[in-house]
């Protein structure tokens, strides 16, 4: 462990006590198994020492006995039993939790889908939810379920990561820390079965957990909490400058969402990506024209719009809907009137020669934009 490593909870404790809402810590890792939770709770112990009021809102151990044994005395705040499907389910007590209303509560697992009943659909909103009040979290999120970045580690792994956490939750968050061990080190953790039951090690060895995915996860991982890093130091910079003032966002990011469902996702994490990355301010606009007018276009493909639209907004988009004739049109006066610096366009799918004679959305942009830069996406499918 660095020396840097060593003054996380430290520095951590300096900024929850600079604040009256609840602050937020993330260990962020390459994949299962690298020792975050077995981290969370080493901090935890920590604050306990030096006399802050800390609790277990939900630690996942894997039946790991190392991580079990860590939890140790400290308080656990009982789970919630949810009846479902003729079964009872336990979920993380979000309403005791704020009852007991303690200083820091650690949350593991962060990127998962609650049980029907539970106050919040994702565990994310419920660690929104206990910031809100006060109180201080320490969470964990493995890299794969960051959301901009499914489409990549779905190519990268050949898996489809289902359950993820927006990228303006990490972005949100006052401390990242990275949770990181070899690939070898590991695969080997997997192999003794401190990671996975037996009956799964071979199939992980030969699937997700192979050594080239590994270490594109790994690699990931770092270049998120590198470039968290490089943001607050550079925010810090901007208030020293402006005595306490935040500065204006210079940047603005724009995406054209369309009617049409194929790709659209692929579309909106590459956008939110290019925000982060500029951190800049992060539009998606739709044009609607009188031809796909919501009377017009099939009810799949207005149900895959909303749904686009939520995931727009879920990845810290504004969400714009216009209408009008002329959708080149409508996109380049919106892009002029909010300052728009980067566009992000679809390429035109392959067709019929007369669509491409008639000259694409995708050209016309291309064309007519002066004042901003333009980035035309590749084709990408937004299913496995």
């Amino acid at each position: 462990m660095t020396e840097e490593e060593r003054k996380d909870p430290e520095a951590f404790l300096g900024l929850t006590q600079q604040a009256q809402k609840g602050r937020l810590k993330v260990y962020l890792g390459s994949a299962a198994g690298v020792g975050k939770t077995y981290r969370m709770l080493e901090e935890a112990h920590q604050l306990r020492e030096h006399g802050h009021d800390v609790v277990l809102g939900l630690v996942e151990t894997h039946n790991r006995a190392e991580t079990a044994a860590r939890i140790g005395d400290l308080e656990i705040v009982p789970l919630r039993k949810i009846p479902y499907r003729g079964v009872v389910l336990e979920e993380m007590d979000v309403e005791a939790i704020l009852a007991r209303k303690p200083e820091y509560a650690v949350v593991d697992e962060l990127a998962h889908t609650n049980v029907p009943g539970s106050k919040h659909n994702k565990r994310y909103q419920d660690v929104e939810d206990l910031i809100a009040n006060g109180i201080n979290v320490i969470t964990a999120l493995n890299i794969q379920h960051l959301e901009s970045l499914n489409q990549m580690v779905r190519r990268i792994t050949g898996v489809e990561i289902r359950e993820t956490v927006p990228d303006t939750f990490l972005s949100r968050a006052d401390h990242v820390v990275t949770v990181d061990i070899s690939v070898d080190e590991l695969r080997q953790r997997l192999r003794e079965g401190r990671i996975y039951p037996p009956d799964q090690i071979e199939q992980a060895l030969k699937n997700f957990f192979r050594s080239s995915n590994l270490a594109s996860l790994r690699e990931l991982a770092l270049r998120e909490v590198a470039r968290d890093q490089s943001r607050q130091r550079e925010e810090l910079e901007s208030l020293k400058r402006e005595r306490g003032r935040r500065t204006a966002v210079t940047e603005r990011v724009m995406v054209c969402l369309s009617s049409n469902p194929h790709g659209t996702k692929a579309l909106l994490r590459k956008a939110a990506r290019a925000a982060v990355h500029r951190n800049a301010d992060w539009y998606a606009v739709h044009v609607e024209t009188p031809s796909e007018s919501m009377q017009k276009i099939s009810t799949a493909d207005f149900r895959a719009l909303l749904d686009n639209i939520n995931l727009a907004a879920d990845m810290g988009a504004e969400v714009v809907w216009l209408k009008g004739e002329d959708v080149v049109k409508a996109l380049l006066d919106f892009a002029q009137d909010r300052r728009v610096t980067l566009m992000v366009i679809g390429r035109t799918r392959p067709g019929a020669w007369r669509w491409l004679l008639r000259r694409s959305v995708t050209s016309k942009l291309l064309a007519q934009a002066r004042d901003f830069d333009i980035e035309v996406a590749a084709q990408e499918t937004d299913e496995a």
